[in-house]
C-alpha cells in the first residue's frame, strides 16, 4: 500500500540538543546478537524512521529506549541527559510512549479502563478521565467508545486505543511500531496529516515500518539497521526506496505479482447467504462468496467492517444466524473448528500472538498446533514428537526461518521468521483452502518476498486462497478478484488488473457502490 503524499522537508526548529540519543548500543540473548553497537541520533520536533528487516535489531533498540530491557552496553541520552532506564514506567515518566505493533491492551477491561490503567492518579477513572479521553480522541481525530469491551474491537480500534493511552500519559517523544499495518490510503492520509500537526507542536516520533514508500512520505530523517548494526542515516528527500531496499536486505524492493492466471471451475469454497450477529448488531449480512481451486480471492475493506467476522464464521470460530458454508461437497455449517481444519482449511490468523503461536514453546511444538490429529505429528492416538520435530526442520529450510534451532521458544524469533513459522505450518497440510489474513502484516521486504513466492506457488499447485488483507498493493498484486467488504456486507467486485488503490479504497470506505473497477 502506497500513499501519495510527497516527502516532508524538515520541520522548522529541530536543531540543538537530540531529543534522543543512542550510543554504541550493544544487546545479547543466547545465541542472538540482537543490537552490535548501534549508534542512532533523533532531533527534537522530527519524525524520525526507523527501517531494517525483521531480526535487524529495530524492536530491541526500541524497548531499551522504553525501559523494557537493559543495553549490555553503550549509552542512553534523552534531551541531552544520559539515563538508565529500568521500566517503562520510568520511561513515561521521561515523556517516552511506545505504540507497540502488538497491542498491550486487556481485552476484558473497556476502552476507558485500558486507557486509563496505571494512570488513575491524573483524572481517576470517573468523569474527569472521561472527558480527557474524549478530548484526546477528539484532538486526534479518531472516534472512540469508552465503554466497549476492548475484546469487541478490531485491529485498528485497537491501535487508537494504544495511541490514546501513550498521549493521556503526557508522552512527546512517541515510539510507533508499525502504525499503518491496517491502514487503508485514506487512513495513512488522515494519520500521516495528524503527525504533522503534532511534530509542528513539538512532539518528537520514532516511526517504525516496512512501508519504504510511507517512510520517504512522512519522516524527515530515516536511519537504516541490517544484522543488529547501523547501516547508514539518510535525509528522506535525498533517497529512494529502491535504495531503502537495497541498504536493509541488499536487493531491490519486492513486488508482489500473481503471474499467469491458474483458477480452475471447481468450486473449493462456498459461501451462500451467510449472516451473524454480535449482541444483537449484525456483523454479517447475506454473503455469498465462491473461492475456486487456483484462485486467490481478496477481500478488501477497512478494520472493522466484517472481514474479521466472516473468517471466523467460515473457520467455526463464530456461530452464524444463517447461511451455508460449504467445502468441496461437505457442507460444514454445523462442525466444530477442528473438524474444519482437518477436512482440508488452512488457517493464518491476523495476529500470530494471540491467535497463531504459543510463544513460550519450541518451534516443534508450535508446528502441532491445528494439525494435533493429523500426520506427521500424530500417530494414532499419540502426538510424534520425533516426525514433529523432523517436519519443523523441513518447514525451517524450506521456509528460510532464521533461528538457532527448532527447540528454541517461539518467542525468540523476529517478527517476520514467526510468521514464515505459521505459513509454513498452515501450508503444509495439503490444505485444499487456505484463508490467509494479513500474511504479511509487520514483516520485512524480504520475508515478505517469500511469503509472496510460497503463496503464488501454492496458488499455481491449485490451492484455494481467501485473502484478506490491508495492504492494497499486495491485495491487486496476489489476488485474482477482489470482493470489498463494508458494514458487514460484500458491496463492491473490483479487477485486480485495472482497479488502483485509491479507486479500492474509496469503496472501501463506502464512497462508491457497485463495482469498484
Amino acid at each position: 500500500m502506497n500513499t501519495t503524499a510527497a516527502p516532508d522537508p524538515g520541520p522548522p526548529g529541530t536543531t540543538g540538543i537530540p531529543a534522543v540519543e543512542l550510543t554504541g548500543i550493544t544487546k545479547t540473548f543466547p545465541g542472538v546478537v540482537a543490537n552490535s553497537d548501534v549508534n542512532l541520533s533523533v532531533r527534537a520536533g522530527e519524525v524520525h524512521a526507523l527501517c531494517g528487516e525483521n531480526g535487524a535489531g529495530k524492536s530491541t533498540l526500541m524497548k531499551i529506549l522504553y525501559g523494557m530491557q537493559a543495553p549490555d552496553s553503550g549509552i542512553v541520552r534523552v534531551r541531552g541527559e544520559q539515563v538508565r532506564f529500568r521500566s517503562p514506567a520510568e520511561a513515561i515518566r521521561a515523556g517516552i510512549g511506545m505504540v507497540h505493533q502488538h497491542f498491550m491492551l486487556a481485552d476484558n477491561l473497556t476502552v476507558l479502563e485500558n486507557i486509563v490503567l496505571g494512570a488513575e492518579r491524573s483524572n481517576g477513572i470517573g468523569a474527569t478521565a472521561r472527558r480527557e479521553v474524549l478530548d484526546l480522541a477528539e484532538r486526534a481525530g479518531f472516534q472512540v467508545r469508552p465503554d466497549v469491551l476492548v475484546d469487541k474491537l478490531g485491529v485498528a480500534d485497537r491501535q487508537r486505543v494504544e495511541i490514546l493511552k501513550v498521549l493521556y500519559r503526557g508522552a512527546q517523544i512517541i515510539i510507533l511500531d508499525e502504525p499503518t499495518a491496517v491502514l487503508v490510503p485514506q487512513e495513512v492520509d488522515e494519520l500521516f496529516d495528524t503527525l504533522r500537526t503534532m511534530r509542528e507542536q513539538g512532539f518528537t516520533f520514532l516511526f517504525i515500518s516496512h512501508k519504504l514508500d510511507e517512510v520517504r512520505a512522512i519522516a524527515d530523517t530515516i536511519t537504516v539497521l541490517r544484522r543488529g548494526t547501523t547501516v547508514g542515516t539518510v535525509a528522506a528527500a535525498d533517497v529512494s526506496s529502491r535504495r531503502l531496499a537495497e541498504m536493509m536486505v541488499g536487493s531491490e524492493l519486492p513486488v508482489p505479482e500473481h503471474g499467469p492466471s491458474t483458477v480452475t471451475e471447481r468450486a473449493v469454497l462456498r459461501v451462500t447467504g451467510l449472516s451473524a450477529s454480535d449482541q444483537d448488531r449484525a456483523v454479517l449480512s447475506d454473503i455469498d462468496l465462491t473461492v475456486h481451486a487456483g484462485e486467490v480471492v481478496g477481500i478488501a475493506g477497512v478494520e472493522g467492517n466484517g472481514q474479521t467476522e466472516l473468517v471466523e464464521a467460515i473457520m467455526g470460530m463464530r456461530p452464524v444466524d444463517a447461511g451455508r458454508i460449504v467445502l468441496g461437497d461437505r457442507d460444514l455449517t454445523g462442525l466444530s473448528t477442528l473438524a474444519r481444519r482437518e477436512a482440508g482449511i488452512g488457517y493464518v490468523p491476523e495476529d500470530r500472538h494471540r491467535q497463531g503461536l504459543l510463544l513460550d514453546q519450541p518451534l516443534w511444538v508450535n508446528r502441532i498446533l491445528g494439525h494435533q490429529t493429523r500426520r506427521p505429528v500424530t500417530r494414532g492416538m499419540w502426538l510424534d514428537r520425533p516426525g514433529a520435530k523432523s517436519d519443523t526442520q523441513r518447514i525451517v529450510e524450506q521456509f528460510d526461518i532464521r533461528t538457532p534451532g527448532i527447540d528454541v521458544d517461539a518467542a525468540a524469533l523476529s517478527g517476520g521468521n514467526q510468521q514464515k513459522l505459521v505459513v509454513g505450518r498452515e501450508l503444509s497440510g495439503d490444505p485444499v483452502l487456505l484463508i490467509a489474513a494479513h500474511p504479511t502484516r509487520g514483516v520485512d521486504v524480504g520475508a515478505q518476498a517469500g511469503i509472496w513466492e510460497h503463496l503464488r506457488n501454492a496458488r499455481a499447485a491449485g490451492l484455494a486462497v481467501l485473502l484478506i488483507s490491508a495492504d492494497l498493493d499486495e491485495l491487486i498484486g496476489l489476488s485474482d478478484t477482489i470482493r470489498v467488504m463494508f458494514r458487514g456486507r460484500l458491496v463492491a467486485e473490483a479487477d485486480p488488473r485495472t482497479v488502483t488503490p485509491e479507486t479500492l479504497g474509496a469503496a472501501m470506505t463506502g464512497a462508491r457502490d457497485g463495482d469498484a473497477a
